[in-house]
């Protein structure tokens, strides 16, 4: 027995259930026919003349059928009233003695005046949360409330267990996320959240299309991960002996393969697995957007990227300058337009920490990161130059990074799938044509003008390994398929990933990525 049918509100509906099948009415009918949404009935009528209930109660007024939840019933004499909900709307309804009936219920006392009368029915046997579809007339009400004279009530979904609590609401954070359908029934607010997310989710993917960029669909098992500095997710094929697999970490590598076998331009739109920490804005999957584009550079990708933004923002909010609340309760404007703030890494250390790392020795940069960055001497005994440049954007200018910026131009160590500078100066220095966007603290995209040089590619996979031995366990593994495809080449092109989730978190003021995703991981209950 599961624990909630001990529950008495478990055990009084279902005796509610018996009784409904004992009369002949079908609690789970399969299908009801809507002429409306709520949402088309409020938006269409709201500002119409319609008539009182009188007009309503003699079929003058307009008809309609609508289907959601019943939310709220109190009886008042002869009538009744309640809400329907369904998405994020509501609407009043009212119940009569003598109009209001229910599809397949006959009283059993026949010599009521109203032997169709379905009130009693609906005030003793339909449960608040109940899924009902009514077919009626529209009115308005002395206070002006657009509401529907339900003639024919067809229970839809009898319910067993009750909705949380009208005024008390569902508020515990770790019971919304672990039943997000409640959530979604209990706060307007979480499904106004994930509708847009859906909204931004088709922006995305129309910036892409009209870009001539083709959606394609790649493997999330996989032989070999790669495409980012991450532990994967491993697991066994039985069908091949117990072979290991990995969940993909990243869309990259097949993605580049494509690119070979002849597809100019390219996007994938799908989940991801890190086998990493969880926090505010980490969750083990996560959706990531990754596109590809021939013959296009970093900054080319750069003016794609500010594309999709600017199209979120607009379509959103009318404007390219959107307000924004801190989690200090601190409002900002953010302001998207285009052409970004472009600063390289090292600039940007300068502008936010005051720091010209060309002053310092290697020697020096790791006495300065472990001081500045709080790291261990033995965490950078086997650092490169790059990498403590690196330690130092992270810790020292990341949070400084509010307003929209791209960070161009990286140390070569912090990937090995990136085409080094074309500038021969900034070559000399190791540094590759790559940006990172950031926003509010975060980073938001990562992109490359993408490595096509086999020669050159080989050397830093290799080196990923290297490091892999010293006990990186976020290092590429060697990847010789990619490496064979790479060798059959691959035309110079320009790559982006850019994280879903935190784009929605974004545009929808949320501070925790478990506010975006459906289903964030939870600990198993004890």
């Amino acid at each position: 027995m599961f624990e909630y049918e001990n529950s008495e509100d478990f055990q009084i509906r279902s005796s509610k259930l018996a009784y409904i099948r004992s009369v002949g009415v079908n609690p789970y009918p399969h299908k009801f026919f809507a002429s409306h949404t709520l949402e088309q009935v409020v938006s269409e009528y709201e500002s119409e003349t319609l008539g009182a209930s009188e007009k309503a109660a003699e079929g003058e007024t307009p008809e309609v059928s609508l289907s959601g939840r019943l939310v709220l019933f109190r009886a008042m004499g002869k009538n009744a009233f309640g809400q329907l909900q369904a998405e994020n709307f509501r609407l009043q309804i009212m119940f009569n003695r003598e109009k209001t009936s229910v599809t397949g219920y006959t009283p059993p006392d026949a010599s009521q005046t109203h032997p169709q009368n379905g009130l009693k029915f609906i005030e003793k046997k339909i449960d608040l949360g109940d899924i009902v579809g009514i077919k009626g007339n529209l009115f308005f009400t002395q206070k002006g409330e657009l509401t529907l004279f339900a003639k024919e009530v067809t229970l839809l979904c009898k319910t067993l267990l009750p909705l949380p609590d009208k005024h008390s609401g569902l508020v515990d954070k770790e019971v919304r996320y672990r039943k997000r359908w409640l959530d979604l029934i209990s706060n307007p607010e979480v499904f106004n959240t994930f509708y847009t997310r859906s909204k931004i989710v088709h922006i995305v993917r129309e910036c892409c299309l009209e870009e001539k960029f083709m959606e394609v669909e790649t493997p999330i098992l996989q032989n070999i991960y790669g495409g980012a500095n991450a532990r994967p997710f491993e697991t066994h094929l039985h069908a091949l002996d117990q072979q290991r697999m990995y969940m993909r970490i990243a869309l990259e590598i097949n993605l580049k393969k494509l690119l070979v076998g002849g597809i100019p331009r390219l996007f994938e739109m799908s989940k991801v697995f890190r086998n990493e920490g969880i926090d505010r804005t980490h969750n083990p999957e996560f959706t990531m957007l990754e596109a590809y584009a021939s013959h296009w550079d970093y900054q080319d990708m750069m003016r794609f990227q500010e594309k999709i933004f600017e199209r979120v923002s607009q379509s959103l909010f009318g404007t390219q300058k959107v307000p924004y609340i801190t989690d200090k309760g601190e409002e900002i404007i953010l302001d998207f337009t285009s052409p970004w703030p472009r600063l390289t890494m090292k600039e940007s250390i300068k502008k936010h920490a005051n720091i010209d790392t060309n002053d310092f020795d290697d020697a020096a940069l790791k006495k300065l990161v472990i001081e500045k960055c709080h790291i261990e001497p033995k965490e950078v005994v086997h650092s490169t130059r790059g990498l403590l440049i690196a330690n130092l954007f992270e810790e020292l200018v990341e949070p400084h990074l509010i307003q929209p910026v791209h960070i161009i131009d990286h140390p070569i160590e912090t990937t090995p799938l990136c085409k080094p500078h074309r500038n021969p100066e900034l070559n000399n220095e190791l540094i590759v044509e790559r940006f990172e966007s950031f926003i509010l603290g975060s980073e938001f995209s990562n992109a490359y003008s993408e490595l096509n040089d086999p020669e050159i590619q080989k050397e830093l996979l290799e080196d990923q390994v290297k490091r892999r031995e010293l006990g990186d366990d976020e290092a590429h593994p060697l990847d010789e398929e990619f490496m064979e495809a790479i060798c059959q080449g691959m035309p110079p092109c320009a790559g982006i990933g850019i994280g879903i989730d935190r784009l929605v978190m974004l545009f929808t003021n949320k501070f925790t990525i478990r506010e975006v995703v459906y289903f964030p991981l939870m600990k198993p209950r004890s």
